[in-house]
């Protein structure tokens, strides 16, 4: 049987914890940040991680893990 392919967005966009959570960059922060307020900005810095409902989706998608 062939190996399963991971989709290429998956692996640019998602991280695994040490515990095995799926962590994601929070989404709006690329262009027209001069609509959004100060707050909006600073409270969306870093990374989030995702439900636990949407990782099982997101971990079909990249069988072997991220690295």
């Amino acid at each position: 049987m062939p190996k399963m392919k991971t989709k290429s967005g998956v692996k640019k966009r998602f991280k695994l914890t040490a515990t095995g959570k799926v962590k994601h960059g929070v989404a709006g922060k690329r262009h027209r940040l001069i609509s959004h307020n100060a707050k909006y900005i600073r409270q969306n810095r870093g990374t989030t991680v995702i439900a636990d409902a949407d990782a099982r989706t997101i971990k079909k998608w990249a069988p072997y893990g991220l690295d």
